[in-house]
């Protein structure tokens, strides 16, 4: 078996109105299917990053909270590659976004920042360069 890349991401979103227009209109990812699956009272939205890869955001009843202070065992955070982490913060607070200060990967000395979507899961984006 040869991996060829991450095909997607699933997130589940305690109020799915929400967090869909956090990751569409704050984050800018173009939908590509959204389905409400009436046998699960859920939603399923097929988002696309730019690279090919996705992310499925999914609405499910009731579900519980998601562990991530103090930091879990499993999936730490999601991170996104972005040309100029400066830039991209300052686009995310003008959207009301609250970001971290930006810090230096001690191992690569590129830069990085970590925000979080509207149920509290981190979200990296990390400066892969011009």
């Amino acid at each position: 078996m040869q991996l060829q890349g991450v095909h997607h991401v699933a997130v589940i979103a305690s109020d799915y109105a929400r967090s869909k227009h956090f990751y569409v209109e704050v984050l800018g990812l173009r939908v590509l299917a959204e389905n409400y699956r009436s046998a699960r009272d859920s939603w399923k939205l097929d988002l696309a990053l730019p690279d090919g890869s996705q992310i499925e955001l999914f609405s499910f009843p009731n579900p519980p909270p998601r562990p991530s202070r103090p930091e879990a065992c499993g999936l730490r955070h999601l991170c996104f590659a972005v040309a100029d982490v400066e830039l991209a913060k300052q686009q995310l607070e003008a959207l009301g976004v609250a970001v971290e200060a930006v810090r230096v990967d001690e191992y690569t000395g590129k830069r990085f920042t970590f925000f979080a979507d509207p149920d509290g899961l981190p979200l990296e984006i990390y400066e892969a360069g011009q």
